[in-house]
């Protein structure tokens, strides 16, 4: 089996599961103030610096999530509340936004009534920042928050988050970047992007499902989610899940460390595997951004095919991958991320995401491109059934 569906999950480290394991089999509640607690509040606190450093961050600022999701929820809600008043009350975030972005800042206008702007993007899936400034000219005095990913889930085009940020700042508005899809794969530093939150997921890079982490500058207040025992700075309440931090803080030092040599790695086998899939299938259509994309990211449109039929096509045939965000699927729709960049519907249906992981070899690229062809016809011809 040739699994490239990374970017929906990738597997545990090595370093990362014994971390989990060496952790899960120790006492204590990291809030208890006897010895088993104060060990764990150890582990933790020692995760906190080590994930603050890898990501240029303070410690102060790393807030432990049970995902991104919930990090992504955190960020654009907490920080829209804390900064909603009179004449205030504007989200502008960007029409590629992962859901657990998008949805969330469709449920402030659907149900807090706020006033949400989308920034379009361009046919590469890149914003154009003269956009946002001239919205930021005209409504800064009506926005809350900026949210853009830093680097997109399906099409895996670079956004450039400093820019954005800076020009953000001019008007002393926060900016969140969803970091989930970047961290571990392209350089990420918080201090230096200029971003005022900042979220990330365990098991994007290794780390364990049901991780993540927020980082949130100390000068800018998020409202709560959830209420209890005040943990994490009073905005993340939750008894906290040690071995999972313990595992997380493992998988993003080694991600981060390791990055550039990975990074490069799988840049030359998604380089190889789009070339030999161009080759055997010449009517094939990159996506993206060609040149400042994740480096482990193809994402190709195969016309005149049903992206769902060449999926379970290509799952019969031992290659797994996506047709776009793991989060979406099953659901019969264009992908608003390809909608968003130019692409006809019917082109946004024909397509797929093949990602690679630190497990991927060339041997995964062997079968899927010797599976594809094959696949390519078949699903062709049913769609002239």
């Amino acid at each position: 089996m040739a699994y490239l569906d990374h970017a929906a999950t990738t597997p545990m480290l090595p370093q990362a599961l014994d971390a989990y394991v060496r952790t899960a089999q120790s006492l204590g509640n990291a809030s208890s103030l006897h010895g088993s607690g104060r060990t764990a509040r150890r582990t933790v606190e020692e995760a906190r610096e080590r994930i603050a450093e890898a990501l240029g961050a303070k410690p102060g600022e790393v807030i432990f999530t049970g995902s991104g999701t919930e990090a992504d929820n955190l960020a654009v809600k907490g920080i829209h509340w804390a900064r909603r008043a009179d004449g205030r009350n504007r989200v502008v975030t960007t029409a590629i936004e992962h859901h657990a972005v998008a949805d969330a800042v469709a449920w402030l206008g659907d149900h807090e009534k706020a006033d949400v702007t989308e920034l379009p993007v361009d046919k590469i899936g890149r914003i154009d920042t003269a956009v946002l400034a001239a919205l930021l000219d005209e409504r800064a005095a009506e926005i809350t928050v900026v949210t853009c990913m830093w680097a997109n889930n399906e099409v895996g085009t670079v956004q450039p988050v400093a820019d954005i940020a800076a020009l953000a700042a001019a008007h002393g508005i926060p900016v969140h970047t969803d970091a989930i899809q970047a961290v571990g794969h392209v350089p990420v530093d918080f201090a230096a992007s200029g971003a005022a939150a900042l979220t990330l997921s365990g098991h994007k890079l290794g780390g364990p499902t049901g991780t993540g982490a927020l980082l949130l500058r100390r000068d800018v207040t998020a409202t709560p989610l959830l209420h209890g025992g005040g943990q994490e700075r009073e905005i993340r309440s939750g008894t906290l899940d040690v071995p999972g931090i313990a595992a997380l803080a493992e998988a993003v030092d080694h991600a981060v460390r390791t990055r550039e040599t990975e990074a490069a790695r799988l840049a030359a086998l998604r380089d190889d595997l789009v070339a030999r899939i161009r080759r055997a299938v010449p009517d094939a259509v990159y996506n993206g951004d060609p040149d400042n994309r994740l480096p482990g990211n193809a994402h190709l449109s195969f016309p005149g095919c049903e992206g769902d039929a060449l999926l379970m096509l290509l799952d019969a045939a031992g290659v797994e991958c996506a047709t776009g965000s793991a989060c979406s699927a099953g659901i019969a729709q264009p992908s608003h991320v390809l909608l968003a960049m130019g692409a006809d519907p019917d082109d946004a249906r024909s397509s797929l995401r093949f990602t690679l992981g630190w497990p991927t070899t060339e041997a995964d690229v062997d079968a899927l491109v010797a599976a594809l062809p094959e696949a390519v016809r078949r699903a062709k011809t049913a769609g002239l059934t």
